[in-house]
């Protein structure tokens, strides 16, 4: 967190937290009101600025106040870089791949040290060529559409030099199996 952030916190402690105005597309865009960040400082700031809470929600902590974020789909979006390496919508590299779902529309997520993440769909045909069945060989189209009904087959990612176990998963199953909230909203009072 950049230090601004860490004064203001002490100097403001009391600030009121903001709901329903930040969100998190399925690009790694950050959007005010649904209208896309552009000015690439801000989205800096942002990103530098993201993290979670103990419960959950995921949020962008702005001076001393805590900006709560919607998530179209899960708190990270994770892209290949030039160099095929992975990493977060703000510039985190992912060092510590562990295991990949596919959902039933085909999207891939990948669990990090950082915590779940959506493969950005630019990146999604390149990491496709990268699913391997049980002989090593790539994936045909009927085993992935099989995966995508729910079917568990032995099919793996090949990533970064390793085997990765590929599992079904359906989209409403995700906040709740990787513990984070899709649209955080204030405690009832």
């Amino acid at each position: 967190m950049d230090k601004t952030v860490i004064d203001a916190l002490a100097r403001w402690p009391n600030v009121p937290d903001v709901y329903g105005w930040l969100g998190l597309d399925r690009r790694g865009r950050w959007r005010i009101k649904g209208d896309a960040v552009t000015n690439p400082q801000l989205c800096a700031f942002i990103g530098r600025n993201y993290t979670s809470s103990g419960e959950g929600a995921w949020f962008f902590q702005n001076g001393p106040q805590r900006v709560y974020v919607a998530l179209d789909y899960t708190p990270w979006v994770l892209r290949l870089t030039g160099s095929g390496e992975l990493e977060t919508h703000s510039g985190i590299t992912v060092a510590n791949p562990r295991r990949v779902w596919m959902d039933e529309d085909g999207n891939l997520l990948l669990e990090t040290e950082h915590a779940i993440g959506l493969i950005e769909d630019r990146d999604l045909p390149a990491m496709l060529d990268c699913i391997v069945d049980a002989s090593n060989t790539r994936a045909n189209e009927e085993s992935l559409l099989q995966l995508m009904a729910g079917a568990a087959l032995p099919l793996q990612l090949r990533l970064a030099g390793e085997l990765l176990p590929l599992s079904p998963i359906t989209k409403t199953q995700v906040p709740g199996k990787f513990g984070f909230i899709a649209d955080p909203c204030p405690a009832a009072q």
